[in-house]
């Protein structure tokens, strides 16, 4: 993403001076899907591709903000009646109230911004966007700086009350507290978290798009909440102080088996299994031992198709297509439905799983994916 190209849309498009520029990372979860809502771990890492906006202060009681990759302009009040039609302008009026309501003294301002994370992939491009502005909103107008996890909450709040999205935290705390060659493991429970070294020499992190819509069918996630929540509820009978499948071992959920659908079991099979997994996955990457890693993310695959029940053929097709090719590690990454596979692949097998899947695709589903090599990079921060 070039910094100069959003500058130079700024000074076009507001009155030839410049002000501050500010980016915020997308994201890769590497492990630990389904597993927020179930009081589990995440281990997301903020990627080198984002969001870059330039603000600037503009003496008005509204923002002037210009998508460049839309090519839209759209101006709005800071009330909470200003609210702007266009959908990509709400997140940053969410942004905007969710701050003013931590009593930052939020004044108007002209913006520009354009991101380079592919929409549709998994990668958080509306997190991204949402901590690009808290950070530099708090960073121009708060007087008492907000913290970051309070800025991560901020975006959140934004997706739940602007956006209508009921989103965890992963996205934004990723955005915000993402370090350059590190992972990040959050308790989802505590929202404890802590840096893990991740620089697998000789190794690439490569995303490979099905080019499949999301379609997080919510009444599909909702579900799979639902199955949780019952396998929790029987165990909870039997069991002080369980509230999460995360409190729960496969020992204690085998003593349920009777008493809950084959469903409710194999769902919470997958979730109990997963939050271990992600440990396992910590203690690997601090080990430099990329094998395991590889082997975990296999694992979370097969569990997510066929436990999970939440990925599709074509990511199916693709988890294949990298064990055939020799590749270390591969999963669906994020909700499932559509998306992409995360793919840990060794440096000189990766032109040849590149080509093998682009063809082996193209010949079965009729469209070739799209591939993204991601690099671990820091998450918000001023540059300008």
């Amino acid at each position: 993403m070039d910094i100069e190209f959003v500058r130079s849309r700024f000074i076009k498009h507001f009155d030839g001076t410049t002000g501050s520029v500010y980016a915020s990372p997308g994201r890769i979860n590497l492990i630990g899907e389904h597993t927020d809502y179930n009081g589990g771990f995440v281990f997301p890492g903020a990627v080198d591709k984002g969001m870059i906006i330039e603000i600037k202060p503009n003496g008005e009681d509204k923002v002037k903000a210009y998508s460049i990759d839309l090519k839209d302009y759209v101006e709005f009040g800071l009330n909470e009646e200003d609210a702007p039609r266009a959908s990509w302008a709400r997140y940053i009026f969410g942004v905007c109230r969710e701050m003013i309501k931590r009593g930052v003294d939020v004044k108007g301002f002209n913006t520009a911004f354009a991101g380079d994370v592919p929409l549709g992939a998994g990668m958080s491009s509306s997190a991204a966007l949402e901590s690009a502005y808290a950070y530099a909103i708090n960073d121009l107008f708060g007087e008492n700086k907000i913290d970051k996890f309070e800025l991560a909450k901020v975006g959140q709040a934004t997706e739940h009350n602007y956006i209508g999205v009921k989103c965890g935290i992963m996205d934004q705390f990723a955005s915000v507290f993402g370090k350059e060659g590190s992972l990040m493991r959050l308790d989802c429970r505590s929202l404890e978290y802590q840096y893990f070294p991740f620089k697998p020499e000789g190794y690439r992190l490569v995303l490979v798009d099905s080019v499949v819509k999301h379609e997080l069918a919510s009444s599909a996630y909702n579900k799979r909440r639902e199955s949780c929540e019952n396998v929790v509820k029987a165990i909870a009978q039997k069991h002080e102080g369980v509230e999460f499948l995360r409190d729960c071992t496969l020992e204690m959920l085998a003593e349920v088996k009777a008493e809950v659908s084959e469903e409710d079991y194999m769902r919470a099979e997958y979730v109990i299994e997963e939050i271990q997994r992600v440990l396992d996955v910590c203690a690997a990457s601090e080990a430099g031992d990329y094998e395991t890693v590889g082997q975990k993310m296999y694992e979370t695959h097969y569990g997510m198709s066929k436990k999970y029940e939440v990925s599709c053929e074509e990511l199916d097709f693709l988890n294949d297509v990298a064990f055939d090719c020799g590749v270390t590690g591969s999963r669906v990454m994020g909700g499932g439905f559509g998306g992409c596979t995360i793919n840990l692949v060794k440096n000189e097998l990766y032109e040849t799983f590149i080509t093998t899947a682009k063809e082996r695709f193209k010949e079965k589903f009729g469209r070739s994916p799209k591939v993204y090599d991601v690099v671990i990079s820091d998450g918000s921060r001023k540059l300008i």
